[in-house]
Formats: structure tokens, sequence, C-alpha cells
């Protein structure tokens, strides 16, 4: 996962949940509609000091009331379920509560079609089923200090597939990339490759902290929750080309 084109994240903390507290274990609620999956990954995460599954859920109608009352850090949101399925349970969620938790999609193949879906309705990334243990925790532990899982190759062809970038310029969704100034549409650009802070204050010749203001500025001015509602942005509006 610390591949370049693997999954980008940084301990920057750019997301708005920011810095965890040593003695708070992260509470995590798994909804699939496969019981041995719950359990596979209720085993692997209830095995971790810092990591406690507070409830399951077998599909997106079950998960929404679950998570307005457990009120947990992530959410670790099957895609494919019957009757509400994860697109439209991440949208509830993101766009319902007033503090959502950080919702990690888990798909069987990375080229899925509805994972690029979740990312567009709020999800911070994705993980595969077949990822590691050690893939998972940590995968769950970077989302919940509010960084992104991003996987710039395969979020990059689902775009093309879903044809982002083909809107015209007069699209309402291209009006707030128009706001950045040009130093923040370069750090977008860069973000959307994968780069993690550091790796652009090198490639821009600029501090670290430089580059977290900028960052700090385009997620503000896109709406964008966390790097990956902004590079999904980027390829919407055909600021990125995905191609």
């Amino acid at each position: 996962m610390n591949e370049h084109n693997g999954a980008e994240h940084d301990g920057d903390h750019d997301g708005a949940r920011g810095e965890r507290r040593n003695d708070e274990s992260i509470r995590v609620v798994i909804a699939d509609d496969e019981r041995l999956v719950r359990m596979g990954l209720r085993v692997v995460i209830d095995a971790e000091p810092d990591l406690t599954v507070v409830g399951e859920a077998s599909d997106g109608a079950e998960v929404i009331p679950l998570v307005r009352q457990l009120r947990p850090d992530v959410v670790l949101m099957d895609v494919r379920m019957p009757g509400i399925d994860g697109i439209r349970a991440t949208e509830q969620l993101v766009g319902g509560m007033a503090e959502p938790p950080r919702i990690l999609v888990v798909t069987t193949f990375e080229h899925d079609d509805h994972v690029y879906d979740a990312l567009r309705a709020g999800a911070a990334g994705f993980l595969l089923k077949r990822a590691r243990a050690e893939e998972m925790v940590q995968a769950v532990r970077l989302v919940a200090r509010g960084d992104s899982l991003l996987f710039p190759a395969a979020v990059r062809e689902l775009a093309l597939r879903h044809g982002a970038g083909t809107r015209r310029a007069a699209d309402p969704d291209r009006r707030p990339i128009g706001r950045l100034t040009e130093r923040e549409g370069q750090v977008l650009r860069l973000m959307a490759t994968g780069l993690n802070n550091g790796e652009i204050a090198r490639e821009l010749v600029v501090s670290q902290e430089t580059v977290k203001t900028h960052v700090g500025s385009v997620l503000a001015k896109l709406g964008a929750r966390d790097r990956t509602q902004a590079v999904i942005a980027a390829y919407e509006s055909g600021f990125v080309l995905p191609g």
C-alpha cells in the first residue's frame, strides 16, 4: 500500500477529524451482506488494541440507523448490498449527519464502477476484500485520523470510464475550481497523481507547511471533506483529465 501508484496517504491530517488521542479506541461499524465477510473483518479489527467493532449491518437500510445510534469513527461499507446499497447509504450518511463517520468502501474488484460512485458520494477511499490484515487495519487508522486512502491509478481509470472531464466548462460543478489560485491548482493536480504533502513540497520546491496550507485552501474552496473528494472534483470538472 505504500507504492507510489498504490494507496496515497500522508500524516498531515488535512481532513476534519484531526489527531486522535492514544487512549481512544477507534470505533468501527461493518456493513456487508455476507456474514462470513463480516466475521472475517471483525476478527481482523478486534485483534488490534486500538480498534473496536461496535456494530454490524447486513445492508444499507440497517447501517444508517445503526451509525446514527452508535456514532462510529469509521464504517467499512460494502458497495454492493441488497435494498439500499453502499452508495446510497454513503450519500445519506455524509449528507444527513453533522459529523458523519469516515466511510471506507470495501470491494471485491478495484475497477468496480460502483466504487467511483461511492467516492463521489463522499467515501474517504476504498479497500479490496483480498487485502492483507495489516493493510486493512492500517487503512482504518488512516481514515479515522483524517487521511484519505486513494489509489490514483485505479481512480483515474474509473474516472475515465465514467466520462469524467467531458462536462461543459459552464457546468456549475466547475465553478469552485475556478476560484483556485495558480499554485493551488498545481497542488491539486499533484494530489491527483497520488503525491503526499512532502512529495508535493519537493516537486514545487516549497516547504511542507506551505503545501499543507495550500491543501487546506483547496479543500475549503472546493467544499471537499478530504483529498479524495478534492481529486474527484478535479476529475468531474475536467480540471484534471483522467486520460
